[in-house]
């Protein structure tokens, strides 16, 4: 009888557990401000009209340029269109500038439209256009060597990046290729950029100063070819020149104009830039407030940054995290008006 008990009351304190388990999901409560966020998101979502604004029509938000300054009115706007309290923060200035249209062609050995733009803050040609003589950036055995080669660069348009092998993503090799195909590109890609960074540091300077020895030693262009490892896609940052352009050139014609040039080709390429240099202009953060009613002193943030590189239009750095952000802000100001601590 007694194992009978104890036979008996284990599936009943089983049956219990699942009971007690089973309750809370079946008598769980729905909160009601959950809920109605859930619904404002699903329902009447303004990502799509705020990514169309913001990405779109004002574009990319390179820090010093008239469209930075102009996402941050958008900002405001929005905020006080959603009755939310806003400002500009400034904190500090930047150098102003600002994007213009770019012809970038090879004009011999035959003429040729090339894909490629300046570089962000460069330097424009001053309404005029530049033709000239394409070289490859020499190999020498040292920064003497290199010193001496120099004024060589003067009148030129050097290139400064390696000549990609391939323009295939990684993923792509492996897809198509053989395995032994796949892993001798990687080899032979593997000494082609340690070779060249080589190439590189003999020069005594480094991707970032390089640029200014060249112009101080009178090259008209600096053009790069900074390849992302996908389909077609390059990457633009920041120039380091002050008076003469810094172009990235696309793979496929950055690849023709080094193979002419170390071919003793001497291909030639012609420049017009016309971004152009502003005054100073503020640098700042947009912030936004919904006080608190019982601990205003306790905070809950949401932050993205505002600015973004200009070569595409600023969307996954970070736009979208923006939008986000501010999407989040206009729910919880119509559904939970009054938080308990500050947002």
């Amino acid at each position: 009888m007694r194992n009978f008990k104890k036979a008996l009351f284990a599936p009943l304190l089983l049956a219990g557990f699942v009971s007690m388990a089973q309750r809370p999901a079946a008598q769980e409560l729905k909160n009601p401000i959950v809920e109605a966020i859930v619904k404002e998101a699903n329902d009447n979502s303004q990502l799509e009209k705020l990514a169309h604004e913001l990405m779109d029509g004002i574009g990319p938000r390179l820090v010093g340029t008239p469209e930075m300054q102009q996402a941050g009115v958008w900002a405001l706007g929005k905020y006080k269109d959603w009755g939310i309290a806003a400002r500009n923060e400034k904190w500090g200035e930047w150098k102003g500038w600002q994007r213009g249209v770019s012809h970038i062609d090879m004009t011999y050995p035959r003429a040729k439209s090339l894909e490629g733009m300046q570089l962000a803050w460069s330097p424009g040609t001053n309404g005029k256009t530049v033709n000239a003589e394409v070289i490859v950036l020499p190999y020498m055995e040292d920064s003497i060597a290199f010193a001496k080669w120099l004024p060589a660069a003067k009148g030129k348009i050097v290139l400064t990046s390696m000549n990609q092998p391939t323009g295939r993503p990684d993923y792509n090799w492996e897809e198509f290729g053989t395995k032994e195909s796949v892993e001798k590109m990687k080899k032979d890609r593997d000494m082609l950029t340690a070779a060249w960074a080589k190439r590189i540091s003999n020069t005594g300077y480094n991707s970032r100063t390089l640029p200014a020895a060249l112009e101080k030693a009178g090259a008209v262009a600096v053009v790069t070819s900074n390849w992302s490892r996908g389909f077609g896609v390059n990457k633009i940052f920041g120039a380091y020149t002050k008076n003469i352009p810094s172009v990235d050139i696309a793979l496929e014609d950055y690849g023709l104009l080094y193979r002419l040039a170390e071919a003793g080709g001497k291909p030639r390429m012609s420049l017009k830039i016309d971004s152009k240099n502003l005054p100073p202009a503020d640098a700042f953060n947009i912030v936004a407030e919904m006080k608190g009613t019982e601990k205003p002193n306790e905070y809950v943030m949401l932050s993205a940054h505002f600015d973004s590189w200009d070569g595409g239009t600023g969307a996954t750095d970070n736009g979208t995290g923006t939008i986000v952000m501010m999407e989040a802000m206009r729910i919880l100001k119509k559904v939970y008006p009054n938080p308990k601590r500050t947002i």
